[in-house]
């Protein structure tokens, strides 16, 4: 099932205090607990802080953790929650299969947990499993990159945290399309975890055995804004196709100085909200309104010609 909208979100950023939202003192009830994987990355930031603003909208309690993708964390956060009571939890897994059982721990315990933006590789433990359309943002990203950088051409490739099934499903939707094309050749690939300093290094290598590639395609922004400081210092910037992946503020404003060709918006201020909202609901009435565990939520392509309608972080006005 395919989310859309004409608008993804009008969605105020301020900074809020835990008991008060625009001035209203929050209502007793109860706490959520809202676990993301690294809140320095301003995808994971907004993803905690959206959920945390409607939760305390909705009269909760809520704090953001961050478990930066170690799965003994992440278990520790859920022995927290359950020790705090929470009336539900909002969990962006660790690892696909490594977070299972820290969501088990949780149902036993009586709490409904509602994953978001990544997956755990079994149904029927959370109450809802809601994430981004990681294939049809692929082929989106890797249409528009063929546009750029052409049909013949040599490129590398940066890969997300294999732990997390959005890396191998980016990786796989990019081939999908890419591999129509005879003439594209694929010289280098390397795993760089989401992670900007990683991108910049894994760039920089693969630069010293390609030095003449064409594109680089990204899992995400972070690797691909690596990437960029690694062709910059290289000089090479201005004959490389940079594409990137998840519409962090970082990677609009690079392509709007022309540095990145595009990245790929996930909706993660619609998904972090949606899933409060279904715990809510569920928590009143045992039934989170939609049917189904999985929903799938379309992305968007910013270029140049729709960067000015980013109108907040991963917002983008349509």
């Amino acid at each position: 099932m395919f989310m859309k909208g004409k608008r993804l979100l009008i969605a105020a950023l301020a900074v809020s205090t835990p008991l008060f939202v625009g001035g209203v003192a929050a209502q007793d009830e109860g706490r959520i607990s809202i676990i993301v994987n690294d809140t320095s990355n301003p995808y994971w930031f907004t993803e905690g802080k959206i959920a945390r603003e409607t939760a305390e909208e909705l009269g909760y309690e809520a704090n953001v953790n961050s478990h930066k993708g170690d799965t003994n964390t992440e278990s520790n956060q859920i022995d927290t929650a359950i020790t705090n009571q929470a009336e539900a939890i909002i969990l962006d897994p660790a690892n696909a299969d490594g977070s299972i059982g820290a969501v088990r721990k949780a149902v036993d315990a009586g709490i409904p947990v509602f994953i978001i933006n990544a997956e755990i590789n079994e149904k029927g433990l959370a109450q809802a499993q809601l994430v981004s359309n990681n294939a049809q943002g692929a082929a989106l990203g890797a249409q528009q990159w063929i546009k750029s950088v052409g049909d013949s051409a040599s490129y590398v490739e940066l890969k997300g945290a294999p732990s997390d099934n959005n890396a191998a499903t980016r990786s796989n939707g990019y081939e999908t399309v890419l591999s129509q094309y005879p003439g594209l050749e694929r010289v280098g690939v390397d795993v760089a975890n989401w992670d900007r300093t990683q991108g910049f290094n894994k760039t920089q290598s693969m630069l010293q055995a390609n030095p003449d590639i064409d594109g680089v395609i990204s899992g995400n922004d972070e690797m691909a804004l690596g990437a960029i400081s690694a062709l910059k210092e290289a000089g090479k910037l201005d004959d490389v196709v940079v594409g990137g992946f998840d519409g962090s503020p970082d990677a609009v404003e690079a392509v709007k100085a022309g540095e990145m060709e595009y990245t790929v918006l996930q909706p993660v201020a619609i998904f972090s909200e949606m899933a409060v909202r279904m715990a809510d609901k569920y928590i009143k009435n045992g039934d989170t309104g939609i049917d189904g565990e999985k929903k799938l939520f379309d992305c968007f392509l910013i270029t140049a010609d729709n960067a000015d309608q980013y109108t907040d972080p991963f917002v983008l006005k349509q």
